[in-house]
């Protein structure tokens, strides 16, 4: 029988408000002088005594080599509970197992220090989890070439940008052969690329080198493209684990970040305003609401339209740009026939998209209504929804697709004639 590689058993956290960040002795003695010298006088003990639980009774186990996601909404408690399995904190309440070295990437700079150079803090790294320093030299360049930081090794990390921060961190993380290795948001700040990238290897540490990871994102196509099993996490408490699949579902249907976007009046509009675009929801196959999807899945984009006057065969379209306005497509009911008539009050419709033919990378939706001529715009809304595409495990045979390949794909077949064999003569024959 197997033995978990890591035992969450009933761990609750617990803050005072207001004492969140937790300092040292040094930066509590520099705190008490500063406000010492800003009021004139000793600062009184505290009277704040609420409290607040960052989670609550959580308990759950994780097999070596499994890939775990944890997902849910800002302050739910998914930050707190990495922290606690990197040992950064303890528990209030309850206990945790951990077998193996772990290797945490938790937030900008995390790790590091300043004033060392890149190479140093690779070596600096391999020591806190009991590399001998020819290990470390043996996947240094592995690291140097997954981070391309080869540039900046001699230059001090203080130096670097945070997103050079992060791909060295996480190379270093990644390589250097922890038993486990958490990773938090902070992928968020590299840009597209990258997060491809460090995706593609935590599947790969995971698969070929039998490691455990642990990752939150709010990127819920990575979460089921990475991870066989998720926990979704709400006001400290654990509400769902299962398979990655199954929470995500879970989750965008009992939280409030569902993929609907109601059209508010702060956004960009253009048009007579004899209609209005009152909401967009994006939906899959099963009807479900999302905000990722993956290559070559179907897309449903649901509507909803006021009409405040009669008008006669107006035409209903909807734009899919790139975030920097790069038009993709011009969807439109006219081009398919469509003759509603005389339309008046709220109207719902649906567009289906049969197969996103579009790479990686986030798109925006922007709905409109014109007249029967399509000469009048009657609403326009900028940016009502955001999705992202996803390559998926098991499109275009394995793939590594990606924005560098362009917008769109078009499906294609390729058919090869009779090989004929080319013999290359030698400069002696």
């Amino acid at each position: 029988m197997s033995r978990a590689i890591i035992e969450v058993e009933a761990i609750s956290k617990r803050y005072k408000l207001g004492q969140f960040d937790a300092r040292t002795l040094r930066e509590e003695l520099e705190h008490f002088f500063q406000r010492l010298r800003r009021n004139g006088r000793a600062p009184g003990p505290s009277t704040g005594r609420e409290e607040f639980w960052a989670l609550k009774d959580l308990s759950f186990s994780v097999e070596a080599g499994e890939v775990v996601g944890i997902i849910g909404r800002n302050g739910a408690g998914k930050s707190t509970l990495l922290k606690i399995l990197s040992r950064i904190t303890e528990p209030t309440q309850g206990q945790i197992r951990i077998r193996g070295r772990v290797a945490s990437l938790l937030e900008v700079g995390t790790g590091f220090h300043p004033d060392l150079t890149g190479r140093d803090n690779i070596y600096l790294n391999g020591t806190f989890l009991g590399m001998t320093k020819a290990e470390v030299k043996a996947k240094f360049d592995e690291i140097v070439a997954f981070a391309e930081t080869e540039p900046f090794l001699d230059t001090p990390v203080k130096r670097y940008s945070s997103g050079m921060q992060v791909r060295l961190a996480f190379a270093v993380a990644a390589h250097l052969q922890p038993d486990i290795l958490i990773v938090d948001e902070v992928l968020a700040v590299g840009d597209v690329f990258f997060q491809e990238k460090c995706i593609g290897k935590m599947s790969e540490v995971s698969r070929s080198g039998g490691r455990t990871v642990l990752f939150v994102s709010h990127d819920m196509g990575a979460i089921q493209s990475l991870c066989g099993s998720a926990i979704v996490l709400e006001k400290g408490y654990k509400t769902f684990e299962g398979s990655a699949e199954a929470a995500v579902r879970f989750y965008l249907r009992k939280s409030n970040c569902r993929a609907e976007t109601l059209v508010l009046d702060d956004c960009v509009r253009t048009g007579t305003g004899q209609a209005r675009v009152l909401s967009v929801v994006l939906e899959d196959e099963a009807g479900t609401p999302k905000t990722h999807f993956r290559m070559g899945e179907p897309l449903n984009i649901v509507l909803r339209t006021h009409f405040a006057t009669v008008v006669q065969n107006p035409i209903f379209g909807v734009n899919i740009v790139t975030e920097a306005g790069l038009l993709v497509a011009d969807c439109r009911s006219s081009h398919y026939g469509v003759n509603i008539g005389t339309t008046v009050g709220t109207v719902e419709y649906r567009v289906r998209i049969e197969s996103l033919s579009l790479y990686p990378r986030t798109y925006v939706v922007e709905p409109w209504v014109t007249d029967a001529s399509c000469l009048s715009t009657l609403d326009w809304v900028r940016g009502a929804a955001t999705f992202r595409v996803t390559s998926g495990p098991n499109f275009l045979a394995g793939a590594n697709v990606n924005a560098k390949h362009g917008i769109s794909f078009i499906p294609t077949s390729w058919t090869f004639g009779q090989a004929f064999p080319v013999r290359c003569s030698r400069g002696d024959d």
